[in-house]
């Protein structure tokens, strides 16, 4: 069957997601150095090992595991979505307490929400493209259905969207946290592919991560699987997908073919 839709992941596919993050925490240590006297490399390790640890104490653990939020995008989401109340309220607490035992950890004091205000702050006016995510839609639009899936809390997930200027490329958005469950539970996948009108053995799914992209569209009998490599945001899964590339331009002339058509 000749490909009709062609399905999207978002972070760190079309939009970097894992680098603006460091940035954003970069830019917080930073501050902190300027502020506290911090130490900029054991503020960033602390950081990242203290988060995992308060992460786990999340009341709400096992909805984010379900529609894909994570511990750094708790640091900056407003959740402001219906139902996301008890994630919003916890959500403050984490980004103020994980601050704190950061400084603390360098016999500083407390701080005054000054840093958490500054992640947030870096990480939204830092974000950005993957490179060619534009002009490879732009390629492949006339072609083919275009359909966004994406894992993570609506209004977030929507706000990214709005950011990176992509929203008219795409024919249906599928967001995790609208839906309840996520990627790689089949179920989104066949909701987006009735939205786009398409069956799954016309359609391609394009994403970084084995675990979720490429097993989850396995899983809903998607014909053909596409990773995006993408070093720093490797997940690693026992899957094979039909096809690797290294950056979004080789996309194009991997679908578009006559065959395709």
């Amino acid at each position: 069957m000749l490909i009709q839709a062609i399905l999207f992941d978002l972070d760190d596919t079309l939009i970097v997601d894992e680098a603006v993050s460091k940035s954003a925490m970069e830019q917080t240590a930073a501050l902190a150095a300027r502020l506290h006297g911090a130490e900029v490399p054991r503020f960033l390790a602390d950081a990242k090992r203290l988060s995992q640890s308060l992460w786990r104490d999340n009341p709400c653990l096992a909805y984010c595991d379900e529609i894909g939020v994570t511990a750094e995008e708790s640091l900056w989401g407003y959740f402001d979505s219906p139902g996301l109340a008890a994630l919003r309220d916890w959500s403050l607490t984490f980004r103020h307490s994980l601050f704190d035992a950061v400084l603390r950890e360098q016999g500083l004091p407390d701080d005054d929400g000054t840093l958490a205000e500054e992640f947030s702050l870096s990480r939204r006016k830092l974000q950005r493209l993957m490179p060619d995510a534009k002009e490879t839609l732009a390629r492949l639009k006339p072609s083919f259905q275009i359909g966004l899936l994406t894992n993570g809390a609506p209004d977030l997930q929507r706000e990214k969207i709005a950011a990176s200027g992509l929203a008219n490329f795409f024919d249906a958005v599928a967001v995790s946290g609208d839906h309840g469950t996520g990627k790689p539970n089949p179920r989104i996948f066949h909701l987006l592919l009735s939205e786009l009108g398409a069956p799954a053995e016309a359609a391609v799914m394009v994403g970084n991560s084995l675990a979720r992209d490429i097993a989850g569209a396995q899983s809903a009998g998607i014909a053909r699987t596409v990773r995006l490599h993408v070093p720093g945001s490797e997940e690693f899964a026992a899957v094979t997908p039909d096809h690797t590339i290294n950056a979004l331009h080789e996309l194009p002339p991997y679908l578009l073919v006559p065959d395709n058509r």
